[in-house]
């Protein structure tokens, strides 16, 4: 037994050339390629709660519940939770009446 142990047919001791180094990264990348492909894109949210559309509308929580008391934002409870729907959110973010009714509230 000599100091290099063997490993399959690659020596331990086996220096690496830049193609060799260039070989592995084109198999790593296209190994990656391979996995990412099977992945199904990310979903954006339909219901977000009161935080994100706090944040996402720079709203105090007073005003949020005042605007949701007015029926200006439409929302659903379900078990004690507050949920929004993103597309109608969005849909009244883009109309005049939403941006008028935030200015009087």
């Amino acid at each position: 037994m000599g100091g290099a142990s063997t490993r399959g047919s690659v020596l331990r001791d086996q220096l690496l050339t830049v193609q060799d180094m260039i070989d592995f990264k084109q198999q790593l990348i296209a190994e990656i390629k391979e996995l990412l492909s099977h992945q199904s894109p990310k979903q954006e949210k339909k219901w977000l709660k009161a935080f994100e559309i706090r944040q996402m509308l720079r709203l105090s929580p007073g005003k949020l519940q005042y605007l949701r008391d007015k029926g200006v934002i439409p929302f659903k409870k379900l078990g004690g939770v507050t949920y929004y729907d993103m597309e109608q959110i969005q849909q009244l973010m883009e109309s005049d009446t939403f941006n008028q009714k935030l200015k009087l509230a």
